[in-house]
């Protein structure tokens, strides 16, 4: 059963199979341990749902509420969590050891304005074959780009040897004027 039917798969009214059940209200009211059918009949008399809320407990705990007004406050919340999210872009540029200065020249043109954007920008040096026994080329080269960023950024990670990559990354700096 996948997690998607799992949380809509809310076992209440008639669905309820225990004998008793630990019920309380939506306003605060604790009824206590009493038969499922008394509970049914509450709720029924309030014009709301009975909902079973922790069927695994020992007796299952039922809640007296009105379920559809209960699952589209849910939504509310997700939405708003959602409108509140803000999106982390990585930008990735990938460079060699043995890349020509013009060719540096672009790809910091590029990383540039990925910063200016508000994107995070991760620098990449591939190390082929031999190049692996000498790792720290990679991280010139690295050291050879900072210079051209760091007016628009912040060195998140010093240039690291990762694998066959040097990695760094670098995040745009906060700017007063946007915030």
């Amino acid at each position: 059963m996948s997690r998607d039917n799992k949380k809509n798969n809310v076992i209440m009214n008639e669905d309820i199979r225990a004998t008793e059940v630990r019920c309380t209200a939506d306003d605060g009211t604790n009824y206590g341990i009493i038969s499922t059918r008394d509970a049914q009949q509450t709720a029924d008399d309030l014009g709301l749902d009975l909902v079973l809320i922790a069927p695994d407990a020992k007796p299952p705990v039922a809640k007296i509420m009105d379920y559809g007004k209960f699952k589209y406050q849910q939504e509310k919340k997700k939405k708003e969590a959602r409108k509140n999210q803000k999106v982390i872009v990585v930008k990735e540029i990938k460079l060699s050891v043995k890349i020509a200065d013009n060719d540096i020249g672009y790809k910091v043109k590029h990383s540039r304005e990925f910063l200016e954007a508000g994107h995070h920008v991760k620098f990449r040096v591939f190390l082929r074959g031999r190049e692996m026994a000498n790792p720290q080329a990679g991280i010139d080269v690295l050291k050879r780009v900072w210079p051209m960023v760091e007016d628009l950024a912040v060195m998140d990670k010093e240039p690291k040897l990762e694998g066959r990559y040097v990695n760094m990354m670098a995040l745009p700096k906060k700017d007063e004027n946007h915030k």
